[in-house]
């Protein structure tokens, strides 16, 4: 198999995509990632994922344009991939509840991927994820279910 090339394409019209962004040099594992994540930040500008294709070695994420704001100073990337799990809750600008770093996008992909997460034995209910290249971080944004594990109460 070829190396496989990721491709966002923008909403022009009612039924017309432009490429906005092109990926040739990207692991199979990161596509997945990505493809998972319901927004995408990069330039100041928040995309909303519509659907994704995969033609031959092309790997394709349709969006539109959520939200634009002035774009933030870029960070320096960190070691490994980090993520950050924010408690969905725009009135609180999305509180930050933990951050994780990680060698492997499928290490990412294993939580963004997953419906439910726990911190400190607290069930969180995944309500939707983001790949923020100006910061270089992934975010799982999640909402707080009530639920407590049994094993951790002593």
């Amino acid at each position: 198999m070829k190396q496989p090339i990721l491709e966002y394409r923008v909403r022009k019209g009612s039924n017309h995509f432009e490429p906005i962004f092109h990926y040739p040099n990207i692991e199979l594992e990161q596509i997945l990632a990505r493809r998972e994540c319901e927004f995408f930040v990069k330039n100041g500008v928040t995309y909303c994922q519509l659907s994704s294709a995969k033609e031959n070695e092309l790997f394709v994420i349709y969006v539109e344009i959520f939200e634009e704001e002035p774009p933030v100073d870029p960070l320096l990337p960190s070691e490994g991939l980090t993520l950050e799990i924010r408690e969905f809750s725009p009135r609180k600008n999305h509180p930050l509840l933990k951050t994780e770093s990680y060698d492997f996008h499928l290490d990412i992909l294993s939580v963004i991927g997953s419906v439910y997460y726990y911190i400190n034995d607290v069930e969180w209910e995944r309500d939707s994820a983001e790949i923020d290249e100006d910061r270089f971080v992934y975010i799982l944004y999640v909402n707080a279910t009530g639920y407590e594990l049994e094993e951790g109460k002593q």
